[in-house]
């Protein structure tokens, strides 16, 4: 009698691709949902701005404060979130930052001046730490690298999205609610788009599975098929890794170098996301705020259309150097024509390219830092990577805020921003994005007899 243990390797292979079409289904599209909560709660102040910093009174560079700010309680706490992801599971702490955040969020409508306004977005930052990084641990322990940019571009297309969607409703939130039951349009533009986000924290305890092995959704043999994949792949990046020491793999030369990356990456993200509704608003002086909104949700539209392509084929050809840099150069190509070109229509073009360039470019590079890291490392080392691209996030708000009020012009604040987008691209060439990927896809060939 014959006892078969395991599947061969052809239906094996075909049992983890009917796995991570299920994971795709079920956890992508949840996860695609939270990061539009993340990015609302994270962008809305840049459309609160459009009234609050009058009723507020808050210069340029006290509103990039309030913005920076933020950042440097994310920065602090970014590490501690992720090695406690790592500790207790993804599906209790994400749980744990959705409803922390949410409150936070919230809170954010009873600011009275600028002192309260530093406080609430401080404790934001704290609440939502380690959200991101976080996220895309979780997907190191669902997706093979072959599959990565698919996932990761999926779920953060919700950015662009949300730009898209949440601008337009933002906008109707602040000029249809303002003066409803008292309140400004601004105030009920933190309390409707912050509370969901504490419901959808108590759904994710219930919702999330913390690894292959823990999906009771998946059969038996998804699941064997899948984690032994994961598991070839493991294998090869502990070959490559330094040493087997976590902390040492951190401070790496290539880690390094991939936390200069985000850098520039996330200093032209965050422009986007902080100063596009200010801009816009320049560039439409006749229009009312609800414009601003419509307009807004143009570039985040062509960035939504654009990325899944993209990613996908960075994933087919599994290439992620060029996929990378173009993208940067696109977005810096964008602020170059929004700084020196006036023509409305010349200046969204290249609102598209900066939207474009920046979250494509964002969804490509988090392929790259799990190449680099063994998993032991991957808590610390990833959270480390999204702290440096934290710092770009918490500088830029101040720098354009300051560069604005200095010079009434947008031209040195922007002119920044494309020199941290063109310096990360040419740091890219010397990250070696393309042969641990490869060296993994191929192990786990010969494990499934691809």
């Amino acid at each position: 009698m014959t006892t078969v243990t395991h599947p061969e390797p052809a239906t094996d292979l075909a049992f983890e691709e009917q796995a991570i079409k299920k994971a795709f289904r079920r956890l992508i599209t949840f996860l695609f949902i939270l990061c539009i909560f993340a990015q609302l709660d994270r962008a809305n102040i840049g459309f609160a701005a459009l009234s609050m910093n009058k009723d507020l009174r808050l210069t340029a560079t006290m509103f990039g404060f309030a913005n920076t700010i933020f950042y440097i309680g994310y920065f602090l706490c970014e590490i501690p979130s992720n090695m406690m992801l790592a500790k207790y599971g993804p599906r209790r702490w994400i749980a744990r930052i959705l409803i922390t955040w949410g409150i936070a969020s919230t809170a954010t409508m009873f600011a009275t001046n600028s002192t309260s306004l530093y406080g609430f977005r401080l404790l934001l930052g704290i609440a939502e730490a380690g959200f991101i990084p976080g996220t895309f641990l979780y997907l190191t322990y669902w997706f093979p690298a072959s599959y990565r940019a698919r996932a990761t571009g999926l779920f953060l297309i919700a950015q662009p999205v949300t730009m898209a969607i949440g601008s337009s409703v933002s906008g109707l939130i602040l000029q249809h609610g303002n003066g409803f039951l008292g309140l400004s349009g601004w105030r009920w533009l933190f309390l409707i788009e912050g509370a969901p986000t504490i419901v959808l924290g108590i759904i994710t305890y219930f919702y999330l599975s913390d690894s292959p092995t823990k999906a009771k959704w998946l059969t038996e043999a998804e699941r064997f098929a899948l984690q032994r994949s994961l598991l070839h792949e493991q294998s090869s990046l502990t070959i490559h890794s330094p040493g087997g020491k976590p902390w040492r793999e951190v401070f790496s030369r290539n880690v390094i170098l991939c936390a200069l990356i985000y850098f520039g990456v996330m200093a032209g993200v965050n422009t986007n996301v902080t100063w596009t509704p200010l801009i816009v608003r320049e560039v439409i002086k006749a229009h009312g705020l609800s414009y601003v909104g419509l307009f807004i949700a143009i570039p985040a539209i062509c960035t939504a259309l654009v990325m899944p392509f993209w990613s996908a084929h960075s994933d087919r050809r599994m290439e992620r150097t060029w996929h990378l840099v173009l993208p940067l150069l696109l977005a810096a190509l964008g602020w170059l024509v929004v700084a020196f070109v006036h023509a409305p229509e010349l200046r969204m073009g290249g609102l598209i390219f900066c939207s474009i360039g920046a979250f494509v470019g964002q969804a490509i590079f988090w392929t790259i830092p799990p190449t680099v890291l063994s998993p032991a490392a991957r808590p610390v080392g990833l959270a480390f990577i999204s702290s440096c691209g934290i710092v770009a996030a918490s500088a830029s708000p101040l720098i354009i805020g300051f560069l604005k009020d200095l010079t009434h012009t947008w031209i040195a604040s922007l002119m920044c921003i494309v020199v941290f987008l063109v310096g990360a691209a040419v740091i890219v060439f010397f990250v070696p994005t393309k042969a641990i990927p490869l060296a993994a896809a191929s192990t786990a060939a010969a494990g499934t007899g691809r």
